[in-house]
């Protein structure tokens, strides 16, 4: 992998897509910035990275072998390999809200942001995930701060140290994802991460509503599948989730 950092940049994923329209961009190049200026979330949602206190990275690979319909699936990937950094390097309990969300204490502290540039026959010209995760921030704006929280925040909560270097976090973040990616690849699916998305699904067991936007619903949230689709028990039988502009809500709140 090739890093990159800068004090400040618009967008981690925006420079990777400058570079990869020149050609000029090596697979699995990563760039992270102390802070960006114009930072973007799922649904079109900004995603705020306050100087020096968040994690903001993104790298970029070229899955030409794979078909463009099974690349959503890597999302929930990025979800496994962020948790799986965080209780690495800290032992905290991380939680996955369906399909991205990384959160601690039920609280958010990480946002995905995958991007698909569509090539040629079905493929991918380049795919470019890009991570924010809260490490030091300690207030969030009024808006977020009910459902909003750190890693310093949760560290100093069970009275432990506080955080290392955001680029101790980036570089775990990565290697975790790089090895998933390569299983990835033999299988197309989420087989090699299932089992801990699904440990950590903080919906599972509990009745949510189904944002659809055109017809929400409520159910018991059971699981994710190897595609990442969200099986939920409604009360007329079971249904499958695999819209990605289909958002989950706990029933009466975020989760």
């Amino acid at each position: 992998m090739i890093y990159e950092y800068f004090e400040e940049i618009d967008s981690t994923n925006d420079e990777l897509k400058r570079r990869a329209s020149v050609g000029r961009c090596p697979e699995f190049t990563v760039v992270s910035a102390g802070t960006q200026t114009g930072g973007r979330g799922r649904s079109g949602h900004t995603w705020s990275s306050p100087a020096k206190s968040s994690v903001s990275t993104s790298m970029i690979f070229y899955p030409v072998d794979v078909d463009m319909i099974r690349l959503p699936r890597i999302t929930p990937m990025a979800a496994v390999a962020v948790a799986t950094a965080i209780e690495e390097l800290y032992g905290l309990s991380a939680q996955i809200k369906w399909p991205n969300d990384v959160l601690l204490n039920g609280k958010k502290v990480c946002g995905i942001l995958n991007e698909m540039i569509p090539g040629e026959d079905g493929r991918a010209a380049y795919v470019i995930v890009g991570i924010g995760v809260n490490v030091h921030i300690r207030d969030f704006p009024e808006e977020i701060a009910g459902i909003a929280t750190s890693i310093d925040l949760e560290l100093e909560r069970i009275g432990s140290a506080f955080a290392t270097h955001c680029e101790d976090v980036t570089k775990s973040i990565w290697e975790a994802f790089y090895r998933y990616f390569q299983s990835f690849l033999l299988t197309e699916d989420l087989s090699a991460v299932l089992d801990f998305y699904n440990e950590r699904l903080i919906n599972r067991g509990r009745r949510v509503r189904i944002l659809d936007p055109k017809a929400p619903y409520e159910g018991e949230a059971l699981c994710i599948d190897e595609t990442g689709a969200l099986h939920v028990m409604t009360d007329s039988g079971e249904r499958i989730v695999d819209s990605g502009e289909v958002s989950v809500r706990g029933i009466g709140g975020y989760v």
